[in-house]
């Protein structure tokens, strides 16, 4: 029996009910901000995983709306010249990545278009000044941090991994191609240590168990490591004998770590950290500067496509040394510092070098203990935090900054920031975003008063593999 296909813009089929099951034949023009391949069907539009522009397949309905529907691959008919092979061999399954079947400089053109068209679509700039994507300088083995959910398979193995794609179904790894390749050997042996040691799994439907996560980081410069366990108690017998071994097995481990989270919730950090053998640090060098990191601090997983984001920036901002500058979610202070270190090379007065040119604003006061802790390992004294949200802070401290830098969770900016940035009228602001939409809203919040001119975007890209992209956006004001 030959099955059916619904032809694109055949008379016959143009009216046709769609329906959940049945076959078309399609052809991938676009990529979405959500990874998806993009088809038309008639006048209406397919989403299909793991696809490639210029793809030809014979894909199978399994979501239908009325203008548009979600599909799966039955058949690839014909393959994109920009098709590659997988570095990973769960790539198809894996939640984790979703474009390594597509050739590098491919996801970079994407990259950008996403960007063009939420800014187009949402933040309503007819022609965006958006510059052709900063490249990784690899698109593989980049990231300097993994964090694996665990559990316990059917035949009562330890596994760690990634979640399927739309799924709560755990996909065990053993080694990670965009992860640094360092960390793979802890990844493969520490499961099996675990196993050893016949620790108890967390059970998220039972919430039973202890082990949650399993989390490795790097300084790509350094070569330290962290290994830390996320438990929901510290009932681990024979965990510190356990660590010194694995701080005895892999020398560039630094320190074992237990994050305890006994709430049942998908965050997965606790707020307490407890260093179980070595140190509760990690040392990483950054932007020409030397930063200690925890377990839990926040810092971009791909270092160096971040430095160059930070680079750009401080070209950009052209400084002169006598200005006063507001990072506002600022962090641990990675780009708070570096500016801060620029203006005092270019202020050659001692004493104005201790005025606080640059002030960061970081709602987590252990962020801004580090921040502190980092200005101070670097000699860097023009610099000053406070802690507390930024749509309260900033109103508050009474300053009158030159430049305002901003980099917000991917929600983007709380309304109350945007309306005292409108009244505080910087000279310029420069908005760090890893969300193009919620960007292209805040910058169209903050240009239709006519007060400020979108001068450029930078595309960065911090997530190779992935259809995530890192925007920084510079705005100035109209004289």
């Amino acid at each position: 029996m030959t099955r059916s296909r619904i032809l694109p813009q055949t008379s016959n089929m143009r009216d046709a009910n769609w329906k959940q099951g049945q076959q078309l034949e399609l052809e991938i023009t676009d990529l979405t901000d959500k990874g998806e391949g993009l088809g038309r069907y008639d006048e209406r539009v397919v989403f299909v995983a793991d696809t490639v522009p210029g793809d030809r397949i014979l894909a199978r309905l399994v979501r239908v709306k009325r203008k548009y529907a979600w599909a799966k691959i039955d058949q690839l008919l014909s393959s994109s010249p920009q098709r590659v092979r997988p570095a990973c061999i769960v790539a198809d399954k894996c939640g984790g990545c979703q474009w390594q079947q597509v050739d590098y400089e491919t996801q970079l053109t994407a990259k950008r278009q996403i960007v063009t068209q939420a800014l187009e679509r949402i933040g309503g700039f007819p022609e965006p000044p958006v510059n052709p994507v900063l490249p990784s300088s690899s698109a593989l083995h980049y990231r300097n941090k993994s964090t694996y959910p665990m559990r316990i398979s059917s035949t009562g193995e330890v596994q760690a991994g990634y979640y399927q794609q739309k799924s709560h179904r755990l996909i065990n790894l053993n080694q990670c191609p965009v992860q640094d390749e360092n960390l793979d050997p802890l990844l493969a042996n520490i499961k099996q240590d675990i196993q050893k040691q016949g620790w108890l799994i967390y059970n998220e439907r039972e919430q039973k168990g202890i082990i949650r996560h399993l989390s490795l980081r790097i300084g790509r410069r350094t070569g330290e490591i962290l290994l830390t366990l996320v438990v929901r108690d510290r009932q681990l017998a024979g965990l510190e004998k356990q660590a010194e071994a694995w701080l005895e097995e892999y020398p560039q481990l630094m320190g074992v770590c237990v994050n305890l989270n006994p709430h049942h919730t998908n965050v997965i950090f606790g707020s307490k950290t407890e260093c179980v053998r070595g140190q509760p640090f990690l040392r990483e060098e950054f932007a020409g500067l030397n930063f200690h990191l925890t377990p839990e601090t926040f810092f971009q997983v791909n270092t160096e496509a971040a430095e160059a984001a930070i680079e750009f920036i401080q070209e950009q901002l052209n400084l002169t040394g006598n200005e006063t500058i507001i990072d506002a979610y600022c962090g641990i202070g990675t780009l708070t510092l570096p500016i801060a270190k620029q203006l005092m090379s270019l202020n050659s007065s001692t004493q104005n070098t201790r005025h606080k040119q640059v002030i960061g604003i970081e709602s987590q006061a252990t962020a801004i203990q580090q921040a502190y802790q980092n200005a101070l390992v670097n000699g860097i004294y023009n610099v000053g935090f406070e802690v507390g949200n930024v749509q309260k802070v900033l109103p508050r401290l009474n300053l009158k900054p030159n430049i305002v830098l901003i980099d917000p969770p991917r929600k983007g900016c709380d309304r109350r920031v945007i309306e005292t940035l409108l009244e505080l009228q910087p000279e310029q602001i420069v908005y760090m975003s890893c969300k193009p939409a919620t960007l292209a809203r805040d910058l169209k919040i903050l240009c239709e008063t006519e007060c400020y001119q979108l001068t450029q975007v930078q595309p960065v890209d911090f997530f190779p593999q992935t259809s995530h992209v890192e925007c920084v956006a510079f705005l100035h004001k109209k004289s």
